[in-house]
């Protein structure tokens, strides 16, 4: 491969940024630079649309070869879900805490009334 003064091949071609984006997006992005997307873990990623970029590799502007694949991480866009996993889910405070300590009344601050002159 003939090597340019920039550093990187002539057939190179940089990485653009598709964090951001819309899966769908992403795809044209990459595509219209000569590069192939993928999204680990993902097998319905040729059909998904709406989700989200959130991670990409290798990071925008990194030069690699034409025909290259880009990996990258999605989320579901905004209404859509995505709340994930509410974990973890135990183990559970003990009972008390400041539930106990407002019981006892030295416990509570005196009250501060503020007024106008």
């Amino acid at each position: 491969m003939c090597m340019t003064p920039e550093g990187y091949g002539t057939g190179d071609v940089r990485v653009p940024r598709l964090v951001g984006l819309m899966a769908v997006d992403a795809r044209e992005s990459a595509r219209a630079r000569g590069l192939a997307v993928d999204a680990p873990g993902r097998p319905d990623f040729p059909h998904a649309v709406v989700d989200y970029v959130v991670r990409q590799y290798p990071q925008p502007g990194t030069p690699v070869p034409r025909h290259s694949v880009v990996h990258v991480w999605l989320d579901f866009g905004e209404g859509e879900g995505g709340g994930g996993v509410r974990e973890p889910r135990g183990p559970l405070p003990p009972p008390g805490g400041l539930r106990r300590e407002l019981e006892e009344p030295d416990a509570v601050a005196p009250l501060v009334v503020l007024g106008s002159p």
